[in-house]
């Protein structure tokens, strides 16, 4: 009958004992899991903290730059020893863009001179050549001999 009563007895107490081992272990996992909760929503309220610090950069209203105008170049003389061994560059500047117009007119009259040589080889051919139509006709034509 003691053995029965103890048993028992013993039984429960196991049962109670497993059930708390198993409790500690939950509540490890819930606390680490809370844990990582924590530092997502601290990265996540960093971010969006970031997120609004732009948005209020884009809002403000920015003061309209006042456009630069570059400063003239200043007129400077040369000392006459010197004159012979730099050049000008404004005249530096003519020379260039006088070279540029030549080139262009170069070949604007290079671009009307294969025109016309076009315009001249394209009646030859036509004129030497059979014409498609006759040619690619069975069909005699419909003219009286």
């Amino acid at each position: 009958m003691k053995k029965t009563f103890v048993l028992s007895l013993l039984i429960p107490f196991a049962l109670v004992c497993s059930c708390q081992k198993q409790d500690s272990t939950a509540e490890q996992q819930l606390a680490q899991r809370k844990t990582e909760l924590d530092a997502r929503e601290k990265a996540l309220d960093e971010r969006e903290k970031a997120l609004t610090e732009r948005e209020k950069l884009v809002a403000k209203p920015r003061v309209p730059s006042v456009p630069r105008i570059a400063p003239a170049e200043p007129q400077r003389t040369v000392p006459p020893e010197l004159k012979g061994l730099m050049p000008d560059p404004s005249q530096l500047r003519t020379e260039r863009e006088q070279r540029i117009q030549e080139r262009l007119a170069e070949r604007q009259r290079k671009m009307e001179e294969m025109q016309k040589m076009r315009v001249r080889a394209l009646p030859r051919n036509q004129a030497t050549a059979p014409s498609t139509e006759q040619a690619a006709s069975p069909i005699p034509s419909p003219t009286p001999e």
